[in-house]
């Protein structure tokens, strides 16, 4: 990792409750060394019930989060120096278990997806960075998928900007659908969407950094599949599918999470249950994914995974494992292990700052 002028903090979610299965308590906050990448405790913020999701505003040092199985988001003050968090108050989300919250391009919004409700949520970021109540609340249309208990409604699963900025995408899991909607003066209107395999369950995306292309995560079916994107008319269109899971492997498995390096040429995705990360290469010229291979995650179901600040390196989160493990990453996109970088109870997020 190059050295920075300022200190580089990570902020660790973990889930707090019985009914998550859980042992964390709130947020851990570890200062990292700029030339090693080591990780030490720094400090923890208690007294939270399950932070779930974490992001930092970029143009302020504010952390923002929402809460597992809870109808708010929260905000804190971090201290550039320390990394402490003064709690700046809640806002109310309109729905239940608030997941993978985003900001909008100009800093005075923040989208959420209200997993358990089925909705997406507007709420206003004042000039102080504190958060308002929800000032849209937007139901997402459709037919339930196959799945008997993961399907049982519309699931919204991530928040993410098309590179204009102009067009928000929502993977939902439960409708089997990725929704395109269009993002213009604090409001959201339904612009369209894809269709993924009956009982796919899409959970998460990322866009190519720059080429015309996303790739979706389907949870459920552990698929992911290569997209192509218009972005005048704002049309995600299906191109491609692989499996994430390797074929010798028969146990039960979902996907979770989806990053992608900064030259858009590996993309990594991760196995709970089978437990690893996999490994592709993205050929531009086919327009398709190629398998690399799989590399063990080293814990029980790595839920969240991320790349630090400089894209060099990756970090994948075992919720229940207790651990965080760290990568770095070749020229040819293949992992090498780091080792543990920070033991932590039910780990589901991490941010940096």
């Amino acid at each position: 990792m190059a050295a920075t002028q300022e200190p580089c903090f990570a902020f660790v979610g973990c889930f707090t409750t019985p009914e998550r299965k859980a042992r964390g308590t709130g947020i851990d906050i570890c200062r990292i060394d700029p030339v090693s990448g080591a990780w030490r405790l720094a400090g923890h913020h208690g007294g939270l019930t399950n932070p779930s999701f974490l992001i930092t505003d970029p143009a302020r040092h504010i952390l923002y989060a929402v809460h597992g199985d809870l109808d708010y988001a929260s905000a804190f003050a971090i201290d550039p120096a320390t990394g402490a968090l003064t709690p700046l108050g809640q806002a109310a989300t309109g729905g239940r278990n608030g997941v993978h919250p985003a900001i909008d391009p100009t800093g005075r919004f923040m989208i959420a997806a209200n997993y358990a409700s089925g909705t997406v949520a507007v709420l206003p970021i004042r000039p102080d960075g504190t958060l308002g109540d929800f000032t849209q609340l937007l139901d997402l249309p459709g037919a339930v998928g196959p799945h008997r208990t993961e399907q049982a409604c519309a699931h919204p699963h991530h928040i993410v900007f098309d590179p204009s900025g102009r067009f928000v995408l929502v993977p939902d899991k439960g409708l089997d659908k990725v929704f395109v909607l269009r993002f213009e003066g604090g409001e959201l209107a339904l612009a369209g969407h894809a269709v993924m395999r009956p009982g796919a369950g899409p959970r998460h995306m990322v866009f190519h950094p720059t080429l015309p292309v996303a790739f979706v995560v389907n949870e459920l079916d552990s698929t992911m599949a290569t997209c192509r994107w218009d972005a005048e008319t704002g049309t995600l269109t299906p191109v491609h599918l692989v499996s994430i899971l390797p074929p010798d492997f028969f146990g039960a498995s979902t996907s979770a999470a989806i990053v992608i390096t900064p030259d858009g040429k590996n993309i990594y995705a991760s196995n709970r249950g089978q437990d690893g990360i996999a490994h592709f290469a993205f050929d531009a010229t086919a327009g398709r994914l190629d398998t690399i291979g799989w590399t063990p995650s080293e814990g029980r179901d790595p839920r969240f995974m991320t790349l630090d600040p400089s894209g060099r390196r990756l970090y994948a989160a075992n919720e229940q494992g207790d651990t965080i493990l760290a990568f770095d990453i070749a020229e040819d996109g293949r992992l090498s292990r780091r080792g543990v970088v920070l033991s932590s109870t039910s780990p589901c997020t991490i941010a940096f700052r």
